[in-house]
């Protein structure tokens, strides 16, 4: 009877350190999933609502699924081996293989960045802020943030970041969608007929192909290094994971819902950048669904513009063996900070050329991912599969299944892309 009286005590305590296990290691993977849901996401998420309506949301189970499985695999290299993504791919494959994927990535995530100041100018634009005033200011503060503060801050203003995406579900509530309309569209699939449409197989290819970035795979697992998630942490890590991608694409599920709802309701369909969407949206939807799309737009923004120069310096630092880390201050770790400085002035100081081509960057990033993304994954599973680097935490049989099918769909995906948009197709 006494052992009985103590079960459901046993219970609770056993689920509440469970929670605070959780919640210690949380941050890494919530944080990039949340990234991924930039400036270039947000418009490919726009332009397919006011293009499709809801027909596209039945991407978004399939999209969870491929974030799930490759988040997932990073985050077990770092807390096993204790090392970044381009330290492994330095120490088994080589120094040249290793320089030769750094100075892809560089290129790949300099234009990246220059994106995400193209959407911090184009959001603050809308409230009458030139961008001569919003790009400098918020390039400086992004600057600050992480040089001057360490892994826990910066880790918390990154989590707070994430957490206000909630601001794009509010959105689409207030957008008054067609709720049964929009998740009978996210569970069925399209009829046969659409895809003899081209324009929406290179929407749909679009869609799932801005779900994994190259720059997302050194981040997350340079993050776990950093955080110093182990083993042990590992179980509470991959909720983590599991938490943060089925957040981010439940927010991207409402910015189409949102844009569905307004802008293909009347007929507005051409959505040349984000903040065009969030414009258009304001006579339709009101002024709360349009404030709140605009600073969505901003805070996703600011946040990828600290995100990505933070992945690149870490992936570059790894792969030279040069000192890296939110944790070390300039002096410990010069290069990863002066680098970090650079992309960010550089970023910054592109957006504010006169006459800019935005747009045709915002493409070309997409365009560069798209090139990079099948080589980094083919580095991931060969490396997360040697049983000399991870033991016994090697992908199982199912996983291993699951995470080829994952690699070849959206490898294929992101390279038919590419050549649909190098073709101008």
């Amino acid at each position: 009877m006494a052992a009985e009286r103590q079960t459901p005590r046993s219970f609770w305590k056993l689920w509440r350190l469970r929670l605070l296990l959780f919640l210690a290691v949380l941050g890494p993977g919530f944080i990039t999933a949340n990234v991924d849901n930039d400036a270039g996401g947000i418009l490919t998420y726009s332009q397919a609502g006011a293009q499709y309506g809801y027909t596209l949301l039945w991407t978004m189970l399939p999209i969870t699924i491929s974030l799930i499985v490759v988040q997932e695999m990073c985050a077990r290299m770092g807390a096993v081996t204790g090392k970044g993504l381009s330290d492994l791919i330095r120490e088994e494959f080589g120094l040249r293989m290793t320089f030769f994927t750094m100075i892809a990535l560089v290129v790949v995530n300099f234009s990246n960045v220059i994106t995400e100041f193209t959407g911090i100018a184009g959001s603050i634009g809308l409230f009458g802020v030139s961008k001569y005033i919003s790009v400098p200011v918020c390039a400086v503060l992004v600057w600050f943030l992480v040089v001057k503060g360490n892994y826990k801050k910066v880790e918390k203003v990154f989590l707070a970041a994430s957490v206000f995406y909630i601001a794009y579900i509010i959105a689409g509530v207030l957008s008054g969608p067609k709720w049964h309309t929009a998740l009978i569209e996210t569970i069925k699939l399209p009829a046969r007929s659409v895809w003899s449409d081209k324009p929406y197989v290179y929407m749909t290819v679009a869609v799932i192909g801005t779900t994994i970035a190259p720059w997302m795979q050194f981040y997350l697992q340079s993050s776990v290094v950093d955080k110093g998630i182990t083993v042990r942490q590992f179980k509470a890590s991959r909720l983590d994971v599991i938490v943060g991608s089925i957040f981010t694409d439940v927010v991207a599920w409402f910015i189409i819902v949102a844009c569905a709802a307004t802008l293909f309701a009347h007929g507005i369909k051409d959505i040349p950048d984000a903040s065009v969407a969030a414009q258009a949206m304001r006579p339709l939807a009101g002024n709360y669904a349009y404030i709140l799309f605009a600073a969505g737009l901003f805070n996703a923004s600011l946040f990828a513009a600290s995100i990505l120069p933070l992945s690149t310096a870490y992936t570059v630092c790894e792969g030279l063996g040069f000192e890296s880390g939110l944790d070390k201050n300039f002096r410990e770790a010069p290069f990863f900070y002066w680098f970090y400085t650079l992309l960010i002035a550089l970023g910054a100081a592109t957006v504010l050329i006169p006459h800019f081509p935005m747009y045709k960057v915002a493409i070309l990033s997409q365009v560069l991912n798209g090139v990079l993304l099948p080589v980094v994954l083919v580095f991931m599973l060969l490396l997360i599969n040697r049983k000399e680097l991870m033991g016994r935490y090697t992908n199982k049989l199912w996983f291993d299944t699951i995470a080829w099918i994952t690699v070849v769909i959206v490898t294929g995906l992101s390279l038919f892309l590419v050549w649909n948009t190098l073709r101008g197709g």
